[in-house]
């Protein structure tokens, strides 16, 4: 790394040899051309001036110095000696060299004036251009570990340390901060402590190792961090500029991530008193049912076995659908809480569908289900109870949607690194308007809301569950000829590796995210379900199924 200074001082020695051959050649040309001691007293300050303009004071003097000794030599009387004769030469000579001193101070000055102006436009393109990238950054969270790089390459530095006191951390533009010096190793905990007490002091005076240069970040009253750099390069005003540009962007980044985490927790809570709100009004429409059949059955008076029958219906029916909306609110809080959970496992498409189908025969009792299974069915890696849990909502939805002895269509097919699942129906279709909305919480659409009962979380839960796997969800529909439901997952023939498929640790229940049901709601819902089955047994045709 010597040959840097070194070629540093030939540069130098050349331009010194340079401006001393140019002044020998302006010399040969006015001896040659006979010149007179004026013409010759103005080239010669020409070119003072003009080398004090390009290369500075130093050659400036420098030539001045030569050019006296020539034009006294060579333009005053008497010729070809040192020495001045007569009033006239001496005057020419004093005026030649105080020309060129003034003028080469003037020339000195406007060079260093220009000098100085342009540094100052590099710096403010500099400072425009740092201000730029932090303030057009993406990542909120990511600019502050970005902000030692953006300076070190906006300022041509060779290293950049950044403290946040907020955050009590050291960020770096370099892989490693341990320098060692003469008699000691300086690590990176020893310079974020050193950072740190700068923070905290006031006016800041300590020296860092290794001619770091730190400078305290202050936004209003409050120091927010430190930050230090070097060679110490940066003028004292555009260090000062780099510093609160550097704390007006970790104020912003620290003051989009509160409002981001206060918007989250805004949204939770949101999310949470509308699941209580829907969960209520849906609740209790199924047990003011429950309730109402109950008494009557208790009351028992002037009933006979046709009405027993319908009432203990009533009371299987709708504690059906009080035990499936408190699954789905289970169902909703699980995903809330991040408790998904993927096992894949080696499974053939076509049982699986056959599974599934078999898992909601009630439901499907009155539909023709049909299960078509692209060949060859080789084994593939997925979990069947989540892809399960997808397919039972979307085969409950047809079964509840199309009218009985409707055909239901079941596939299995792969595509391009893809396994795909469709459920098929010739119902009545959905609304073009209900379309891009059914996958929202608790929407629901207007055929819906007149011909089915339900909370409108299924198909949420079904994009959430295939999301934790990996895969999507997606649907068609026409108008009066049918909708098809086509969920994916990524194609694995072989066993994944760790972390191949997604997946989210089951959250413990004391974490506090999302809704809870207790378990004994559902346990009740089961307990009246099976009171009602027990109290349907004795009216039971011999023509129903047990």
């Amino acid at each position: 790394m010597e040959f840097i200074p070194v070629f540093g001082w030939l540069h130098e020695i050349l331009r010194w040899i340079l401006a001393s051959a140019i002044t020998a050649f302006v010399t040969a040309v006015l001896v040659l051309l006979r010149a007179d001691s004026g013409t010759a007293g103005i080239i010669y300050l020409v070119l003072v001036v003009w080398s004090a303009t390009l290369a500075g004071r130093a050659i400036s003097i420098y030539l001045a110095v030569i050019a006296s000794f020539l034009f006294d030599y060579y333009f005053l009387e008497p010729l070809h000696s040192i020495g001045l004769s007569g009033f006239q030469s001496w005057l020419a000579m004093v005026a030649f060299v105080v020309a060129c001193v003034v003028v080469g101070r003037v020339a000195e000055r406007a060079r260093r004036q220009t000098r100085q102006a342009e540094r100052r436009r590099e710096d403010v393109e500099r400072l425009y251009s740092l201000s730029q990238e932090m303030m057009l950054h993406e990542d909120a969270a990511g600019l502050i570990r970005e902000i030692p790089r953006l300076v070190e390459h906006n300022f041509a530095l060779n290293a950049v340390l950044l403290y946040v006191r907020d955050e009590d951390q050291l960020y770096s533009s370099v892989p490693s901060i341990s320098v060692r010096g003469k008699s000691e190793t300086f690590s990176p905990e020893t310079m974020r402590q050193a950072l740190q007490e700068v923070s905290a002091a006031s006016e800041p005076k300590f020296e860092l190792p290794q001619g770091y240069t730190p400078m305290n970040l202050v936004f209003g009253m409050n120091s927010v961090g430190t930050l230090a750099w070097k060679p110490a390069t940066l003028s004292r005003e555009v260090a000062t500029s780099v510093a609160a540009q550097v704390a007006i962007a970790i104020t912003r980044a620290h003051a989009i991530e509160a409002s981001a985490r206060l918007e989250a927790a805004r949204a939770a809570d949101r999310l949470r008193t509308a699941l209580i709100d829907s969960l209520t009004h849906e609740l209790r429409t199924p047990l003011t049912a429950i309730r109402a059949a109950a008494t009557t059955l208790l009351d028992g008076h002037g009933l006979d076995e046709a009405t027993r029958y319908e009432l203990a219906t009533i009371v299987d029916e709708e504690s059906s659908r009080l035990d499936s909306l408190i699954g789905e609110a289970m169902e909703v809080a699980e995903i809330e809480a991040d408790g998904i959970r993927v096992r894949p496992e080696p499974l053939h498409t076509g049982t699986f569908l056959e599974q599934a189908v078999e898992e909601s025969h009630d439901q499907l009792a009155t539909h023709r289900v049909t299960i078509i299974v692209q060949q060859p069915d080789n084994p593939v890696w997925f979990d069947p109870h989540v892809i399960g849990r997808v397919l039972r909502h979307l085969l409950e939805n047809a079964a509840r949607y199309t009218p009985p002895n409707s055909r239901i269509v079941l596939r299995s097919r792969r595509s391009l690194g893809k396994v795909e699942f469709l459920v098929e129906d010739d119902g009545p279709g959905i609304d073009p308007h209900d379309l891009p909305l059914i996958f929202d919480k608790f929407y629901r659409g207007k055929q819906s809301v007149t011909t089915a009962k339900g909370s409108g979380m299924g198909l949420s839960i079904t994009r959430a569950l295939m999301t934790a796997h990996g895969g999507a969800i997606d649907v068609e529909s026409t108008p009066g000829r049918g909708t098809t439901f086509r969920i994916w997952i990524p194609l694995v023939e072989k066993s994944p590796n760790a972390g191949a498929v997604a997946e989210a640790e089951t959250s413990p229940s004391d974490q506090g995210q999302g809704t809870t049901v207790p378990a004994a709601t559902k346990e009740a819902a089961h307990s009246v379900a099976t009171l009602a089955t027990a109290a349907m047994h004795p009216f039971r045709r011999k023509s129903d199924p047990v």
